[in-house]
């Protein structure tokens, strides 16, 4: 899979680029809008990651575009926290989801995931981890073959986890992604850790490996190794 940053920030598509590179992605980045509209003339791009602001032009003229002129590319839109009015502008002009600054890497490599999934195999693809199956799209896992009963928030975090194999995820992370702006509402996070623990021992009742390790102090890691 080929993914364009369009980011003006470069120490953030550097970041971007060393965190998603152990998805076997190729990657190209772009830091303003004339360099975007170059390279996205020239290659063809599986996912288009588009910050709004960019230093020469609008980043919603490139996500139009793109629905025009590359029509099969996913478009991942990054805007910033007070610019509700260009992310509705950008999903109803046709992008497949967006990204609040600031966010968690992890987040973010779910999301382009997702979108990836969505895009490229209807959203049905069935993930496969040694003993494990999941159907993304249907919401549904096995283990060895036997249905797993998960309620949506393990379900969307065993997602997560999985989309960030063998990386290392904060709890604050987590939170974001699976509560998202109902995350504000919490004085502590001690909650995260009675909802993977439920989740661990489902999976392991059912003679998963114990794929779900603690890091002390920082958060989780789903380790398939």
């Amino acid at each position: 899979m080929k993914i364009i940053i369009i980011e003006d920030e470069k120490e953030l598509a550097g970041s971007m680029v060393e965190y998603m590179s152990g998805n076997s992605f190729s990657f190209d980045i772009a830091s303003d809008y004339e360099q975007a509209l170059d390279k996205l003339n020239v290659y063809e791009y599986d996912c288009a990651i588009v910050d709004l602001m960019l230093p020469d032009g609008n980043g919603l003229d490139i996500v139009r575009f793109l629905k025009k002129e590359k029509p099969k590319c996913g478009i991942l839109i990054v805007s910033a926290k007070n610019s509700l009015d260009d992310k509705i502008s950008g999903l109803d002009i046709g992008a497949d989801d967006y990204i609040t600054k600031p966010f968690h890497l992890a987040e973010l490599n779910s999301r382009v995931n997702s979108v990836l999934r969505r895009k490229y195999l209807g959203g049905s693809n069935e993930i496969i981890i040694n003993e494990i199956k999941i159907d993304a799209d249907k919401r549904e896992i096995t283990v060895h073959d036997k249905p797993v009963e998960l309620t949506k928030r393990e379900f969307d975090i065993l997602l997560f986890f999985v989309s960030n194999q063998n990386r290392v995820v904060t709890k604050e992370a987590i939170t974001e992604h699976v509560w998202g702006d109902d995350s504000n509402a919490y004085d502590n996070l001690d909650f995260v850790y009675t909802h993977i623990k439920n989740l661990r021992k489902k999976l392991t009742d059912l003679g998963a490996a114990d794929y779900i390790k603690s890091i002390y102090g920082v958060g989780y890691k789903f380790n398939n190794k």
